[in-house]
């Protein structure tokens, strides 16, 4: 026996991409259901990024939780890129106008699921098997397992919000997929620790010995990362060893600040520029993850997603009041915006980091570039602009 439910847009993913949308759309009046193969508690303690732009906090207050974000945020006017020793001071409010929030994915996260549960969203979480059906028919449905019984939602749209490693992308047929896919021959070690932050802004720094970054949750909880091989494991890092490389690479001046401390969240990421076309096929939407992979050096990642989820959820609201030129517009809108922040992450990326395979010649031209970047305003605000993040439209 089979459990029918109907609602206007199925969200498949209760990430904060999947939760933000079901609640601009439920400002909007419009009905979803929101889907997940984890529970609420794995979604929330998944660690990720922490550098908002303006855009995204704009969304977040336009979904009506953005409370404690403007309560306990961290506003960051600048940031300082570093290279062999020589910092460099991006200003983004002189340059641009604009600053950037530091406030944890994880704790945007736990703000959308407390309103969305305070207004009484329907989610199901722990699903099995997954499916997308009658996506080009008029009348889509998506089919899961829980508990052992069926499910089966109809709907008008399906947002497929549930990252890269879920059944969205995968259900748009081969023949219609175009995909676009860099991996970078390095990872980023990332670890946690309760300690004031070195410097009171984010430091990149590219060294001899590897890419380092000095980042921060709070004023007394930093995020630090340093370069390593894509073929390290996390237990290969003892806390001592990874102080002493973290030490080195941001150099003497900057780690006489370096308030130390045992880590209580290590982990490793590989880096990848992926992207996926179309964003739609028929009545199955993508958005974040599922579309598009940035490496985390431009601090885009949760930045592109809040962007295609403010598109398409101003995409569904104009549908329901009888427009569709949104709609019909998105997946090209969004496409052109992703590329910009594609394009902002590699170009960062390929100054910061260490490439194994580089020569003499490629460091030279790194050096270039950070050289050109300092005494240039106009690239400095180039940099700015885009950190900051490009207007949605």
């Amino acid at each position: 026996m089979t459990r029918t439910l109907k609602t206007q847009v199925c969200i498949i993913g209760a990430g904060p991409s999947g939760l933000l949308l079901s609640q601009l759309l439920a400002n909007a009046g419009i009905d979803t259901i929101v889907l997940d193969r984890k529970d609420r508690a794995y979604i929330e303690g998944r660690i990720r990024a922490g550098v908002l732009e303006q855009g995204t906090v704009t969304a977040l207050e336009e979904a009506g939780v953005a409370g404690r974000l403007h309560r306990e945020g961290l506003p960051h006017d600048g940031f300082e890129l570093a290279f062999d020793g020589q910092r460099h001071r991006i200003d983004l409010k002189r340059l641009t106008g604009k600053s950037v929030m530091v406030y944890g994915q994880t704790e945007v996260t736990k703000d959308l699921f407390d309103k969305r549960f305070e207004e009484g969203q329907a989610f199901h979480f722990d699903v099995e098997d997954v499916t997308l059906d009658g996506l080009k028919s008029g009348v889509p449905q998506v089919r899961f397992t829980k508990d052992g019984e069926a499910v089966e939602v109809t709907c008008d749209y399906i947002a497929g919000c549930d990252g890269y490693h879920g059944v969205s992308r995968r259900a748009i047929p081969a023949d219609v997929l175009k995909t676009y896919e860099r991996v970078y021959p390095f990872g980023w070690l990332g670890i946690l620790v309760d300690q004031p932050p070195v410097n009171h802004e984010l430091i990149y720094a590219n060294h001899a010995r590897g890419f380092a970054l000095a980042s921060m949750r709070s004023a007394t909880r930093s995020r630090y990362y340093v370069q390593c091989d894509l073929t390290d494991r996390v237990e290969d890092w003892s806390d001592a060893r990874f102080w002493e490389e973290f030490a080195t690479r941001l150099g003497p001046e900057t780690a006489a600040d370096l308030k130390t401390g045992p880590s209580f969240e290590k982990s490793i990421a590989p880096l990848r520029s992926f992207v996926a076309e179309p964003m739609r096929y028929g009545a199955l939407f993508l958005a974040g993850d599922a579309a598009h992979i940035v490496p985390p050096t431009g601090a885009k990642g949760l930045n592109a997603a809040v962007a295609d989820v403010r598109l398409l959820a101003r995409a569904f609201t104009a549908h329901y009041e009888g427009n569709d030129a949104r709609l019909e517009a998105y997946s090209a809108q969004a496409l052109a915006r992703v590329w910009q922040c594609e394009r902002f992450s590699w170009q960062l990326s390929m100054l910061m980091h260490q490439f194994p395979e580089d020569g003499a010649f490629a460091k030279q031209m790194q050096r270039a570039d950070f050289a050109y970047l300092v005494s240039s305003e106009s690239a400095s605000r180039s940099i700015a602009e885009n950190y900051v993040g490009l207007p949605l439209e």
